[in-house]
Formats: structure tokens, C-alpha cells, sequence
């Protein structure tokens, strides 16, 4: 398990997040095209991301706020195409499903997405991440809300909730 800050933003200026990435040496790990199946569970979330560069199960706690929150998040690497989702599926039933597709980039513990999300639109995400209890939160939410300024990413775009959220109360409307 390792802990995380992060925050989801609307975005309509990925090309200029893009263009502070390239010019900080970002490392870009590669577009994905991700599906994240999202199931019913008692508490916190539990979801397997299913990509062309990522496939975890994914389980994790967070409250939902604007702004920078800390999460709980733990990983599984899993096989492409293998048998979990549909033991998960049978098992707990299916909450939501999120079809994006995503950049991904890395400058040191911080890991950027630049999203387009099948239903929602353009997002940035940003986790600063601890992945061996060695950094603290207080760094953790320094370097988040540095790039935040950086991007300059307004307090009206963050967004509180995840994007199966924003989907099943898109889908209820």
C-alpha cells in the first residue's frame, strides 16, 4: 500500500500542460487507452484498470473533496485479458465503467495524466506519490499544489469526485 495527493481538474489547456511537461523533461510513459471497471463494494472503491501500458486491480479509500486529497491506494498487477473480471463481475456486479484515454508522464514522484474520459471530456490529474513511506504528506501536497500554480489550473476546474462519479450522475440526470 502507498499514499498518494491527488487532484482531478476539467481541462481545456492540455497542450499547454503538455508543453511544461516536455520543457521539465517529463518522462512520458505513452498514450493508454484504459478501461476502468469499477465494482460493488462495501467500502472505498475497487476497480480494475484494464490498458494497453497498465493493468491493476486497484483498490483505494479517498474522500471525495475539490482540491488536493490523500488516498490510500493499493495495486495488483494483472495479466491482460485474464479471468478476473469475470470472477469480480460475478462475484460483487458491476458498479460503473470508465472508457478514457490517457497520457501519461512522470517527473520524479509525481505522475501527470492528461485524460479525455468517453462521456465527461478533457481532464489533468495529478499524484504526487509515496510509494515507500520516505516522502510525507507535506511534500506530497507541495509538490501538488506546485503544479497546480504551474499549470495554472483554476479552484472552479478541481473536481471532487472520480469519473464514475461524474458518469453514473451524468447517467441519473
Amino acid at each position: 500500500m502507498h499514499i498518494n495527493i491527488e487532484i482531478k481538474a476539467k481541462s481545456e489547456n492540455q497542450d499547454y500542460i503538455r508543453i511544461i511537461l516536455r520543457s521539465k523533461d517529463a518522462n512520458f510513459k505513452g498514450i493508454d487507452h484504459q478501461i476502468d471497471t469499477y465494482f460493488r463494494v462495501p467500502s472505498g472503491r475497487l476497480k480494475l484498470r484494464e490498458g494497453n501500458i497498465e493493468n491493476y486491480l486497484i483498490g483505494y479509500a479517498r474522500n471525495n473533496k475539490s482540491g488536493p486529497k490523500q488516498s490510500k491506494v493499493s495495486l495488483y498487477k494483472c495479466e491482460p485479458k485474464s479471468s478476473l473480471k469475470e470472477i469480480l463481475t460475478k462475484s460483487l456486479g458491476i458498479l460503473a465503467v470508465v472508457d478514457k484515454r490517457r497520457e501519461i508522464y512522470f517527473i520524479d514522484n509525481v505522475k501527470f495524466h492528461l485524460d479525455y474520459v468517453k462521456g465527461l471530456g478533457k481532464f489533468v490529474e495529478i499524484e504526487a506519490i509515496d510509494y515507500k513511506g520516505n516522502v510525507g504528506k507535506k511534500k506530497l501536497l507541495s509538490q501538488c499544489n506546485y503544479y497546480i500554480d504551474l499549470f495554472k489550473i483554476s479552484q472552479k476546474d478541481l473536481i471532487s469526485d472520480s469519473y464514475s462519479d461524474l458518469l453514473m450522475k451524468k447517467q441519473n440526470k
